[in-house]
């Protein structure tokens, strides 16, 4: 190797290395930023900083500060108005779709309503996506729902974690629908069935969801049922959403299917 070609290998790699760590820092600074407007800590008594008070808090350059306002800009958090500042909007213009922001709305003080709207969303896509995978899921795709089945169950006698093997459940059935929308949808799903999971699990009394019930589903995706695969997933989801409903004091609704 000649001397040339290690000082460009040498460079390249130097240049990667500080792209990686501005990087990191506008991410840092989305995620801190990001979570302090959700929590309410920027009010009309505590009005989001000016750039240079941004700069010296992360010790961030100009552009750096930026590109992570305008990150939050992206999200609907921020709205910059020329001479007056950078404005918090309200929750009302936040992209609740993005996983983000999602997910620091749930570091808030415990919203059941959330969940509860969250599930509902649940509803209208994970049966149709059940029932997208019974006809199209390929033979990879069916593999890595049945995996997640065996991980529910290995949860079961204490040999992996029941709560990341239900999530990976429920992801592998989108990526299966190969629908390229509901696919889209698994990183919202996994930022808040982390805390729905929980919380649905505790409200019924198990320490876990059922791997039999989820089973019931994987069997109908890989025999190529798409109405028992959308039905069976609807009953899993309905049964959480009722669960919300009456913990949150709301009625119950009636079930799509009988």
């Amino acid at each position: 190797m000649s001397s040339s070609t290690f000082k460009a290998d040498g460079h390249s790699g130097l240049l990667s290395q500080e792209a990686g760590g501005t990087r990191n820092l506008t991410s840092r600074i989305v995620h801190d930023l990001g979570r302090a407007i959700v929590t309410e800590q920027f009010s009309a008594a505590a009005p989001f900083p000016v750039e240079a008070e941004l700069c010296r808090r992360y010790d961030a350059s100009r552009s750096i500060v930026r590109e992570a306002v305008k990150m939050l800009t992206a999200k609907g958090l921020l709205k910059a108005r020329q001479r007056a500042g950078t404005e918090v909007l309200p929750e009302s213009s936040w992209n609740l779709l993005d996983p983000d922001v999602l997910g620091w709305m749930l570091q808030r003080e415990f919203s059941i309503d959330l969940l509860i709207d969250f599930t509902e969303i649940r509803m209208s896509i994970e049966p149709r996506a059940a029932a997208l995978a019974a006809e199209s899921a390929k033979g990879a795709q069916r593999q890595a729902i049945l995996h997640a089945i065996d991980r529910m169950f290995a949860a079961e006698r204490g040999a992996d974690d029941a709560l990341e093997a239900d999530i990976a459940f429920h992801t592998a059935v989108l990526e299966a629908s190969n629908n390229r929308f509901m696919r889209q949808f698994t990183d919202l799903a996994e930022a808040t069935l982390r805390f729905s999971i929980r919380r649905t699990n505790a409200y019924k009394g198990v320490a876990r969801a059922s791997a039999t019930d989820h089973r019931q589903v994987a069997d109908a995706i890989v025999q190529g049922d798409a109405r028992a695969a959308a039905k069976l997933m609807h009953a899993l989801i309905q049964g959480a959403l009722d669960l919300l409903m009456t913990a949150g004091g709301h009625r119950t609704r009636p079930p799509l299917f009988d």
